[in-house]
């Protein structure tokens, strides 16, 4: 599950890893901690309000608690994020500061128990909703911390939502309990277009897949058919026979989205560099549009699907 803490745990210990062109060993830099930004900004259906969460890295040898995860957070930055007609600054709020009822929802939202997090997490974020994100539109984050400046750009790119979606019977013996989900999609030509998904079962948390991104390199202006995996079903526990598959009775959401360029390549090699661990893998260096840091400031244009597993 792609949750903002689990993501920072990789960036954090990723930080020093490098390209697979020649032998690395990773060592202390001597250059101290660098910033790490996750941000986002969403446009479409029922969108996610604006935010970034900021922190430092860790030496790549160092040892960590949850309490060096919580020291990690970069307190006191001016956040700020333009649209080219106005800027908004963003207000700080860590997670020990909300009521219960407002710990609940966000803590469903992004997919985490409230009563079991272990670090105190800390963001900053568009409150008042005053940015209303536009799809077309480019938005460009500046952060100060001390004397550090921070600089990001993403741009939300048009929305291509499913043509249809259904379950089906999946492959091999008959089975009663188990489905698959086909999805349809026209994707437009003339143009390059990234492609991400998540999924919620019955109202719990977002997750996303091994391989949760995909471009249109080889159906680029053609009607396009394919499946959706099914994340929940990843984990060691589950059953061989149940990998990828939905079950029938459940409800499903999707968060169906378009991203650019960018933000796609991030979450590309991010994931390339989970799927290719091993004795044999290579160093895999990430992606990133942040400058003067490390991580990823996205846009996301975005539509949802609610289905009942059912054929």
């Amino acid at each position: 599950m792609r949750t903002p803490f689990t993501i920072l745990i990789l960036l954090m210990t990723l930080v020093l890893f490098q390209a697979c062109e020649q032998e690395y060993i990773p060592v202390n830099s001597g250059e101290g901690p660098k910033y790490v930004v996750e941000g986002y900004v969403e446009a479409g259906q029922n969108p996610f309000a604006p935010y970034v969460i900021l922190t430092s890295s860790f030496d790549f040898y160092g040892s960590f608690t949850p309490d060096d995860f919580t020291a990690a957070y970069v307190h006191d930055a001016d956040v700020r994020v333009s649209d080219g007609s106005k800027e908004i600054l963003f207000t700080e709020i860590c997670f020990s500061e909300l009521d219960s009822s407002i710990r609940e929802e966000v803590a469903a939202r992004f997919g985490f128990n409230a009563d079991s997090l272990a670090v105190d997490i800390c963001v900053y974020v568009d409150v008042l909703n005053q940015l209303q994100p536009q799809i077309g539109k480019t938005y460009n984050l500046t952060i100060h911390a001390g004397e550090d400046v921070i600089t990001a750009s993403t741009t939300i790119p048009p929305h291509v939502p499913f043509d249809s979606l259904h379950f089906a019977p999946p492959p091999g013996e008959p089975n009663d309990t188990l489905a698959q989900l086909e999805c349809s999609i026209s994707d437009p030509a003339g143009q390059r277009d990234f492609y991400r998904y998540f999924m919620a079962t019955n109202d719990g948390g977002f997750e996303t897949s091994f391989s949760s991104v995909f471009e249109d390199l080889f159906f680029d202006g053609k009607s396009f058919d394919f499946s959706l995996f099914n994340p929940a079903t990843q984990d060691g526990d589950s059953d061989p026979d149940e990998f990828g598959l939905y079950f029938v009775g459940d409800t499903i959401t999707i968060k169906w989205c378009n991203l650019d360029e960018d933000h796609f390549n991030f979450w590309n090699t991010l994931e390339y560099s989970n799927n290719n661990q091993g004795p044999f893998s290579s160093y895999t260096r990430l992606d990133s549009n942040i400058n003067g840091g490390l991580g990823i400031w996205g846009g996301y244009s975005v539509s949802y699907y609610k289905q009942v597993v059912e054929y």
